[in-house]
């Protein structure tokens, strides 16, 4: 019996979409904080990965906190003070020129900044030097604010995570706003009624005893209430934001002029399709690099995945994925079975469009076996990816455990510095593990990313010669 028989009474479908390196459209909408400026096409991976990293201390806009009270932080634009080398050095070792020991940059070097490329490194350098340069050639421009961007690129909507640090202590009149709009937001909009009103409790039960106000800053305070809530409930999805820059009151739609560039990147970089060829033992290999909306990108996909259509087996390489577009984690499975199968994605309604559009005409790869490759840093979409079919059996795993991205809700405006995001889709999760959030995906072959491609090849071929 195929497995699609087990859901064959649920029908119909939505499309939810993730912004994956600052050039995948948003569908649904962001966590939105004051942007850095927008320097076009050519920066916008240096412009995403510097708001990602760099503005967890010097804000989403890189014009830094130097009144901060606990950690002060300069403007970006010090940046030009340093050379290539010397900003790679900070990046790499948490050193400044003169072998000055940066206590933060130390942390962060040995952490996150671990994971980076030297190509992304140098892409957050030339984009904060182009900013130096376009305040230096901006005269008129106040000191610690982004000018105005030219009309033909106006700023798009960008997420102000609780990594936006700063902020003074909440006081008991904010506290309560706080706690208030939080209670109203799950009331009106989360799935399960009763588990929004047992949240509810919770709140107040904590807000009552006084276990609120230790809490010493807004990113404290967000960090606890997302604890609470997710303890009362074991939704991991659920998230309390705050943003030391203010939250606007709507934040921005997608214009035609940002899908228009979106566009552009898109097919300059061929879709992030990285690499498509095939390894010797007759091995295919794919690495992409996000999972781009089909609108665009469709083709392309599809032309990929041809050219791997006689392929023994087939591995995906993820490992720099940051995620994407549901329908095309759904587009590149459909060539993974000869029926269709459900794939579970809790930013959806488990609908129609839950299956993969199996068989696919022509297709040889059904049959064949599957590599996964995931690091730190894949994100989103490519844990759907990676998680529907380690659970399905179709492929192995082979890498790091993922990142753990909990960005499926819709984000909701609590006042100027805080917001929450609550999951609002009902999908079905058949399976006894829980999915990617916060925790991520472990890999079922364990090793180094940089060592993964050289292990799942040696699986593959083992395979093979079992296989005859």
């Amino acid at each position: 019996m195929k497995p699609i028989l087990k859901w064959a009474a649920i029908v119909a479908a939505s499309l939810a979409g993730l912004l994956v390196l600052a050039m995948v459209r948003t569908e649904a909408p962001e966590f939105a904080g004051t942007p850095p400026l927008d320097l076009g096409v050519r920066h916008e991976k240096g412009r995403h990965l510097a708001q990602v990293v760099c503005g967890q201390c010097h804000g989403t806009n890189l014009s830094g906190d130097p009144k901060a009270p606990v950690h002060p932080t300069p403007d970006l634009l010090i940046v030009a003070g340093y050379d290539p080398g010397a900003f790679r050095t900070l990046m790499r070792t948490g050193k400044a020129p003169g072998g000055r020991e940066v206590e933060v940059m130390l942390k962060i070097a040995r952490g996150s900044l671990s994971n980076f490329t030297d190509d992304e490194i140098d892409a957050i350098y030339d984009y904060l030097g182009a900013r130096c340069k376009a305040f230096a050639a901006n005269q008129n421009a106040p000191s610690g604010a982004d000018p105005p961007p030219p009309p033909a690129q106006p700023p798009r909507p960008q997420r102000a995570t609780s990594a936006a640090v700063g902020g003074v202590k909440p006081d008991s009149g904010e506290r309560q706003r706080v706690i208030d709009g939080a209670i109203a937001n799950l009331k009106q909009y989360y799935i399960d009624p009763d588990v929004a009103q047992k949240m509810a409790d919770v709140l107040l039960a904590h807000e009552k005893s006084g276990d609120d106000e230790a809490v010493t800053d807004g990113e404290a305070f967000a960090a606890l209430l997302t604890r609470q809530l997710r303890d009362a409930s074991h939704d991991l999805h659920l998230e309390v934001v705050y943003s030391r820059d203010p939250l606007p009151d709507r934040p921005p739609g997608p214009t035609p002029e940002g899908f228009a560039r979106y566009r552009a990147a898109l097919e300059q970089q061929n879709c992030t399709l990285e690499k498509v060829e095939v390894l010797p033992h007759n091995i295919g290999y794919l690495k992409l690099n996000s999972f781009p909306d089909p609108s665009v990108c469709e083709s392309r996909a599809k032309a990929a995945m041809a050219s791997l259509n006689d392929a023994a087996a087939i591995v995906f390489d993820l490992r720099d994925n940051r995620g994407g577009y549901p329908s095309m984690v759904m587009l590149i499975a459909a060539y993974l079975f000869d029926y269709p199968e459900y794939m579970y994605n809790p930013r959806e309604n488990t609908t129609a469009r839950s299956w993969t559009r199996s068989p696919v005409p022509g297709n040889r790869l059904a049959d064949k076996p599957v590599y996964v490759l995931t690091s730190t840093r894949t994100f989103s979409a490519a844990e759907h990816f990676s998680y529907d079919l380690k659970m399905l059996k179709r492929a192995t795993l082979v890498g790091e455990t993922t990142g753990g991205a909990t960005d499926v809700g819709t984000f909701h405006r609590m006042d100027d510095h805080f917001g929450i995001g609550i999951r609002e889709t009902k999908a079905i999760n058949p399976y006894s593990e829980p999915d990617w959030a916060v925790t991520g995906v472990e890999p079922d072959v364990k090793v180094k990313a940089s060592g993964a491609l050289e292990t799942a090849v040696k699986l593959a071929e083992r395979k093979l010669r079992e296989q005859g």
